[in-house]
C-alpha cells in the first residue's frame, strides 16, 4: 500500500511528489510512461525557465534535472517506460509495463498528466495526406532529442508558445520560416516570444489568416494556400496566398491529458477540458487530486510547480484525515472569460487566501478584475494595465471574504478604467 502514487513525472508530478515527502509521507510512487523522468522539459532547450521559482533562468532540461536530482534525497520511488490503464475511486491504480500488469494500492492519487497537442485532424483543413506535417511539439522531440531536421521551407499554422519557439529553432538550425499564420487577431503565444522567436528573425506574422489548403508533390508537401478570415473565421477567398513550403508545423493549442481522468469518472470542465477541481486541487472523486497542464494549460513551468505543491499539500492533509466538507461556493464568470479556475471552493477552508487563476477570450487595456458575491457586493478588485488570452492572470482572494457568501461568487472583467 502506498501513501500516495503520483501519475506523470514532469514538472508537475516530480514537485507534487518532492513536497509530498517534504511534508512527510513516506511511501510514493511516480509512474512515468516515458524512459525517463522529466516529462516535456526534457525537449524544451530554450532558456526561460525557471525565473520564478529557482530565480535562475534555466532551460527545460535544467529546470528537470533541478528536481530530479532532489529525488536523490528522498525515499521516492519511480517507475518509468511504465502505462497507467485505468485508477478507480477505491485508489486502485492499474499499471503496465515489460514486467507485466499490477494493480496498486494506494491512500491517494495526484494526476499530472500534462497535456497533448491538438493535430490536424482537430482543424480539418482540406488537401492531400502527405509527409512534411508535424504538431509543432512532435518537430521539437525530432530536433531536440532525436536529432532530426523536419524541413528546410517552413510555414507554422498557430502562434502557441510552442510554435514560435520552433520558430526560432529552425531558423538557428537554418531552415526558412516564410509564415507564422493565426487565426485570432491576436497571437496564442507570450509577448517575449513573440518578439525573441518572429521578430528578431523577421519572421512575419499573418495575423486573422488560416491555412486553408495543403498540396503535395511526390509525396510531400509543396505548398499551403492562407487566406485572410472574417469575424466569423470563415475564409475570405479573394485574400487566399500560395506559400511553396516543404513543411507545415502546427501549434493549434493544447488539450489536458484526461482519457484516464474521465475512464474513473471525473467529472472535466468544457471550457478547459481539465478536471473541475477544488481550491485544494482536489477532484470531483475524493482523494484524487490533479495539478499543471491536465488540469488546465499554463504559461510557465514555475507557475505548474506551485500548483502541484498545493495538490500535494492538500493531498498529504486528506491522507491525515483533515477532510474538508463537500459544501463549497461555485465560481462563475462572465463571457470575457475563457474559464476560472477552481471551480469550487469549500466552506470550511484554513489557507488565508484562495488564488483564482483565469483566461481572457481577447486583448484588455487599463482594466479591472471584480470578484463580487451574488447580491452583487464586490469581495475584491485589482486594476491590470492589459490582459491577453495568452498570459494566465490570477487575483488573490482572502477567505476571510467568504465567510458570509451563501453559494456562487462572480469573476468579471470592467474595461478601460480611467
Amino acid at each position: 500500500m502506498y501513501d500516495l502514487i503520483v501519475i506523470g513525472a514532469g514538472p508537475a508530478g516530480l514537485a507534487a511528489a518532492l513536497k509530498a515527502n517534504q511534508l512527510g509521507l513516506k511511501k510514493i510512487l511516480i509512474v512515468e510512461r516515458d524512459n525517463q523522468l522529466g516529462g516535456i522539459l526534457n525537449q524544451c532547450i530554450h532558456n526561460g525557465f525557471g525565473l520564478h521559482y529557482f530565480h535562475q533562468e534555466l532551460t527545460g532540461p535544467e529546470f528537470a534535472y533541478r528536481l530530479i536530482e532532489k529525488l536523490k534525497d528522498t525515499d521516492i520511488e519511480t517507475l518509468t517506460d511504465t502505462m497507467v490503464l485505468d485508477f478507480d475511486n477505491n485508489h486502485n491504480v492499474t499499471i503496465i509495463n515489460s514486467s507485466g500488469c499490477k494493480i496498486l494500492q494506494t491512500k491517494a492519487i495526484i494526476l499530472a498528466m500534462g497535456c497533448r497537442e491538438r493535430a490536424r485532424g482537430a482543424i480539418a483543413t482540406a488537401g492531400t495526406r502527405n509527409s512534411g506535417v508535424f504538431t509543432a511539439g512532435t518537430a521539437q522531440r525530432y530536433m531536440n532529442i532525436d536529432g532530426y531536421s523536419v524541413g528546410k521551407n517552413v510555414v507554422i499554422l498557430g502562434s502557441g508558445d510552442i510554435g514560435l519557439i520552433m520558430a526560432r529553432r529552425m531558423s538557428l538550425e537554418g531552415s526558412k520560416v516564410l509564415a507564422c499564420v493565426e487565426i485570432n487577431p491576436y497571437s496564442a503565444g507570450l509577448k517575449r516570444n513573440i518578439k525573441q522567436c518572429l521578430e528578431d528573425f523577421n519572421i512575419p506574422l499573418y495575423l486573422s489568416h488560416t491555412v486553408t489548403n495543403i498540396k503535395g508533390e511526390n509525396g510531400r508537401v509543396s505548398e499551403v494556400t492562407i487566406a485572410q478570415v472574417d469575424e466569423k473565421y470563415n475564409p475570405i477567398e479573394s485574400t487566399s496566398k500560395t506559400i511553396k513550403c516543404d513543411t507545415l508545423l502546427l501549434s493549434i493549442g493544447l488539450i489536458p491529458e484526461n482519457e484516464l481522468s474521465k475512464k474513473a469518472g471525473i467529472i472535466i470542465d468544457k471550457k478547459t477540458k481539465g478536471a473541475i477541481v477544488y481550491e485544494n486541487m482536489e477532484t470531483s472523486i475524493s482523494g484524487i487530486f490533479a495539478c499543471g497542464n491536465v488540469c488546465h494549460v499554463h504559461d510557465l513551468a514555475d507557475n505548474v510547480v506551485y500548483e502541484a505543491e498545493l495538490a500535494a499539500k492538500s493531498a498529504v492533509n486528506y491522507i491525515n484525515n483533515l477532510y474538508l466538507s463537500n459544501d463549497s461556493i461555485e465560481v462563475e464568470y462572465d463571457n470575457n472569460l475563457s474559464y476560472v479556475l477552481p471551480q469550487h471552493i469549500h466552506k470550511q477552508i484554513t489557507e488565508k487566501f484562495v488564488t483564482l487563476s483565469f483566461r481572457v477570450k481577447k486583448n484588455f487595456k487599463n482594466c479591472k478584475i471584480e470578484v463580487k458575491d451574488e447580491d452583487g457586493k464586490v469581495l475584491t478588485e485589482s486594476k491590470r494595465d492589459y490582459l491577453i488570452p495568452s498570459e494566465m492572470a490570477k487575483i488573490v482572494l482572502l477567505t476571510s471574504l467568504l465567510n458570509d457568501v451563501k453559494g456562487k461568487i462572480h469573476v468579471s472583467i470592467v474595461e478601460e478604467i480611467a
